[in-house]
Parts: C-alpha cells; structure tokens; sequence
C-alpha cells in the first residue's frame, strides 16, 4: 500500500509500505548529499561540483536488510536560519517532524564549518547520524578526521564514506536501521545563542581533526585559481573554454549528423513504400511519412550529436568545479548592474535547458535579484537553439566544406552570440535594476570547491542519459505533432489557396520590417513547445506539399533556403530572433511556478521578444540603408 502525507514546501511522503522509514539527508551546499542519495537509491538526481546544484526536496527509495527507507534529499543549507529558498525547504522539512531519522552529511575537509549546522539539527532531534564524507579527498589534503573521537564529542553515531567511490555506504545504512528501530530519547539540551555555537564547533573540529604537513593539492588549488579567477586572465580563459568546447561539438558532430540523417530518411522510404503496400490512403501516407516522420528525423538528426558532445563536456568542466570560478570572474559585472554574481551560475545552467535555469535561481537569496535572474535567463541560448545557431553559421557565414578553419570560425560566431545575450542580460539587468525592480545589489559568500577529477565513465553516462535524451524526448514528443500541423495546414485549401499560405501572408508584412518573413515568424510561434522545432516547421512550410525532402547536406538545406529568399541578412536576424525571444512553454509555466505571478512571467516573455525585435529592426533596415545583404 502507497501511503501519501503532506509536508511543508509541498513535498508529499510517498511510502510504498507503512513500516518504511522516512531518512533525510542534509548539510551544507557541495558536501555529497545528492551523490549519496543516488548511490543508495539507484536514481540520478543531477550532481555538481559547485554550491547550490540541489535547488528542491528530492525523493528516493531504498532497501537494506529487508526493510524499506524514503531517503529525502534536501537542498544545501549553512543554517537552520534559513536566508533562502532551499534554506528554507531543508528547514521546513527538518521541523516538520516526517524523518525518522535524520543524515548530516559533513565535509572532512572542513569539518568546522560543517559542525554548526550539525549542532542546530541535534538540537531538534536525537535521532542523527552524522556522516563524514569526502575522506578520501581530506587524506590527500593531509587532513585526518579521528571519527570515533567526534561520535564521542556529539553523542551521536559518526560513519566516515567516500560517497563517489561507494565507500562506507553500507556502514552508514546499518546505522540508519540501527536508529530507526531503535529512536533515541529526546534529550534536554541547552539552549545556544549562535556564537556560543560558533566556539562550540570550533572546540569539536580541534579535537577531532589533525593536519599533516604535506599541502601538495592546497598548493595546486590556489595556483589554478590564481590563473582562473585572475582579472588579466580569467576572462580569456573563459573565453577559451568556450571556443574550444564548441569546436568540438561542431567537428564531431557533423559526420555522425550526416550518417544519423541519412539513415532515416531511408527509413523514412522504407516506411512509406510499406504504407503504399498496405494499401494506405494517400492523405494517411502524406500525414505520417511527410509530416511528422520527416520531423521527428530532423530534430534527432541535428540535435542528437551536438547534445552528445557538448552536455558530457559542459559536466566534465562542472565537475571539475570550473563554474564557480566563471561566477567569482563575473561578480562584478553582475554586481554593477544591480544583480547578483549567483546569476552567473543560474546562467550557466540555462546553457542546458533554460527552465532549469530558472529553478536554479532559487540558490539567490534576494527576492528582487532572483526575479532580475529569471526574467533574463532565457537570453541564454538553450540546448534547442544551439543547433539551429550552428546550422544557420556554417550555411550562411562560413561554407558547409569544412575543415579547421570553417570550424574554428563557426565556434567563434557562436561565442560571439552568446556574448551578445550575456552583454543583453547584463544590460536588461541593469535596466530592471533601475526601474521595476530598484534596490542595492546583495553581497554574498561563494564557496570555491576544490578542483577535483571528474569520473568519466559516470560523466558520459549521467550526460547521455539525464541530460541528452531526456531532452531528445522532450523535443521529439512535440516535433509529431508540429509536424502534423504544419502538413496540414500546407494541404488543406481554402479560398484558392492553403492555410499555411493564408496565416504566412497574414503575418508577413510585419514580419518583413525585422528581416524575416511570414514563415519564419509562424514557425517561431508554433515552435512555442519546443525550440528544437522550428529550423523543420520553416523547411516543411518552404516545401509546396509540406513534405520535408531528403537534405543530405546543409548545402541542399541552403539552397532550398536562397531558393525562398534567404540571405545572409535573413540568416543573421533569425539567429538574433532565436537568441531573444519568448521562453518555451515549459520555461514559462516554470517562470510562473516560481514567482507566483502572471505579471512577472508576461514580462519574461515580453522583455527578450522586444530585444530581439528591436535588435532585428535595427539589422534589417541598417542593411537596407546601405544596400547590402
């Protein structure tokens, strides 16, 4: 039997069976919770070697010994004093009684900072196990942690781990059931003020830690950030990271997209004679192959190899603890503009999916910062735009032959604009700072974590699994259907002409005057689901019979593209369009899950649409002018 009960922060418990224990796992930001919450539950909760990755309550379920646990794992918090949004759900949830059993997972390599929140979560409950993790990282600091010493000092079970490798693990769940069949009494402590607990962790972490001589890793550390987060170099270096990364992502990704399109679309024949074959009508025929077949191929072909090449390097750089670095270098630009420089790290995750960026904004503390970040967020081209930005690149601006100088030059355009949406989401901050949204920037402390070696095996899988193919089926559940419509309204008449051409010449004329026209602009707006779709509406609305025709190549997709009117002004406009518009719709219902507002998720949608309508205007006619393009 399921059994459901209501806690704060909307988490409900999810029981398979009544006698399963509720275990919560908590402590501060980048200590390993998630890592363990994955390891005992088998699920993949997304980790991350930098502060604030975990954003909301998550549940998992485990076995050990023939008994049931729900692990709930809770976002980072320094304090039960809660400052912020996932302060706040962890405190919530630790106060409302559900766990059985509560986990404080610490860091060995500062343990002192670690034992605060430890002393304010014994306070509430005896029913604690403090786990010391990371043991294998403080031995190579020369950190040593005496466990039975601190279990001695707080009066409550201590098990060490090494969580990445699965060390420990299992001693850690003997205690849980140790505790959980038999809960200790409540015990009357003392009250503590905070600085008295502040003298109190102090006095634990001196007696139960001692340090070695050797600081080889300490050493390296601060080399690293010395070039990383230097002003002369960090930003060059930044700069670089990202020209290389997608480098890699347009050269490997152009054969196997070559290979992946070819092979469907002959699928795609094969699917069609067997239609014929069965006899089917021809409208049937047209409405699955030509419609949303052709579709669904597209969107795989061009989309699955660059998100196969770009999330496992974009996770490799995060585990290796590079994007706390990127959001120390971009502080004081966020911070001029009356933001905050956790927005870097909220704009970082926007690269993958920008409804997740928003989430994310949860790790800033300010209400009026956190509302600035969500409303720019979407100036981040997500995971579905980047390859229509390739595409449209290497057709237009630097030639589909290849070779290391078209791709070089292909992956510095595309730094280029995303440069242009950070410069746009510095500039939009600004302004909201200055006038719907006034107020003084925040400080705030951010945790550098240690540089460490990302796991790559884990890395490739967690990014093929979580990430690519979650989107791929995200994108692909809205491709058929979009496809459907498209063909339809490209084959059903009306007035002498198709609807397709109706709706494309109502919204032409409009269209015109940014650099596009009435397809481009249809697509966008059927592409509202999902940004993946629009480069094949545009196709299939190009095509006289709504049919996608095999494009071997991008040269064959150029031509058809010249052929309808395209220049290399249009090209540039649709890419500064698909840089700034309206969210997505998941990336919208996010936005107003997360304010609370209508208002604030029209404003998200209307501020980007203006920008890059303004933007497109000033393109367009500027080429006009001047007789180019």
């Amino acid at each position: 039997m399921e059994q459901s009960n209501a806690v704060p922060g909307g988490l409900a418990i999810k029981k398979r069976e009544d006698s399963d224990r509720v275990i919560a796992l908590c402590g501060n930001p980048n200590v390993g919770k998630s890592t363990i919450f994955n390891a005992l539950t088998n699920l993949h909760q997304h980790t991350g070697n930098w502060p604030g990755k975990t954003v909301a309550n998550a549940q998992g379920y485990c076995r050990h010994k023939e008994r049931g646990y729900l692990l709930v794992d809770l976002p980072g918090c320094y304090s039960l004093q809660a400052h912020s949004a996932e302060e706040e759900a962890a405190r919530d949830f630790l106060l409302s009684g559900s766990p059985d059993c509560t986990v404080a997972v610490c860091d060995a390599t500062c343990l002192e900072r670690n034992m605060n929140l430890v002393l304010q979560v014994l306070e509430l409950t005896p029913n604690l196990i403090v786990c010391v993790n990371l043991l294998d990282e403080a031995k190579r600091k020369g950190v040593r942690v005496d466990l039975a010493k601190l279990s001695e000092l707080l009066g409550t079970p201590v098990v060490g781990a090494s969580a990445r490798d699965g060390k420990g693990l299992s001693e850690l769940m003997d205690e849980v059931e140790k505790l959980c069949h038999e809960p200790k009494p409540p015990r009357e402590l003392p009250e503590t003020d905070p600085e008295m607990r502040v003298h109190q962790a102090q006095w634990i972490s001196e007696a139960a830690v001692s340090l070695e001589p050797q600081n080889r890793s300490i050493s390296r550390d601060r080399k690293l950030d010395r070039i990383l987060t230097s002003p002369l170099t960090g930003f060059p270096i930044m700069l670089l990271l990202l020209l290389g990364i997608f480098w890699l992502t347009i050269t490997g990704a152009n054969y196997p997209s070559a290979l992946l399109s070819e092979g469907l679309f002959w699928l795609g024949d094969r699917i069609r004679d067997r239609f014929i074959y069965l006899g089917s009508p021809e409208w049937l025929t047209g409405l699955v192959c030509d419609g949303m077949y052709r579709t669904l191929s597209w969107v795989v072909a061009v989309m699955l190899p660059p998100m196969a090449i770009f999330f496992p390097l974009f996770t490799l750089l995060e585990d290796f603890g590079y994007l706390p670095r990127v959001a120390f270098n971009l502080d004081r630009c966020f911070k001029s503009c009356g933001a905050c420089g956790k927005q870097a790290l909220t704009t970082c995750m926007g690269f993958g999916c920008n409804a997740a960026g928003v989430v994310g904004c949860r790790i800033i503390d300010s209400p009026r910062e956190r509302l600035i970040a969500m409303l720019t967020n979407n100036f981040v081209p997500c995971n579905g735009r980047l390859p229509m930005l390739i595409s449209l690149i290497t057709m237009f601006f630097v030639g589909a032959a290849g070779g290391l100088g078209a791709s070089v030059l292909s992956s510095a355009m595309l730094v280029g604009l995303i440069a242009l949406g950070l410069l746009m989401t510095l500039a939009v901050s600004k302004f909201l700072s200055a006038t719907l949204l006034k107020g003084v920037p925040s400080s705030f402390t951010l945790e550098l974590p240690p540089y460490r070696r990302p796991q790559l095996g884990k890395v490739i899988v967690r990014s093929i699994f979580d990430r690519t193919l979650f989107v791929l089926g995200r994108a692909a559940s809205v491709a058929a259907p979009a496809g459907l419509i498209i063909w339809l309204l490209a084959n059903i008449h009306a007035g002498g002409d198709t609807l397709l051409a109706h709706c494309a010449g109502f919204l032409d004329p409009f269209a015109r005057v940014f650099g596009l026209d009435g397809v481009i602009l249809l697509a966008f707006i059927l592409g509202l689901p999902a940004n993946e779709i629009v480069i094949p509406l545009i196709i299939m609305a190009y095509l006289s019979q709504g049919s996608l025709v095999e494009l071997s190549d991008l040269t064959a997709l150029r031509s058809l593209l010249i052929d309808n009117g395209w220049t290399w002004v249009t090209a540039l406009c649709v890419m500064v369009f698909s840089l700034m518009h309206w969210p997505c719709s998941t990336t919208c219902l996010t936005i107003k899950k997360e304010s609370g507002s209508w208002k604030w998720t029209a404003a998200a949608v209307a501020i980007p649409t203006v920008c890059g309508l303004i933007l497109c205007f000033l393109i367009a006619n500027a080429c006009r002018l001047l007789g180019i393009g």
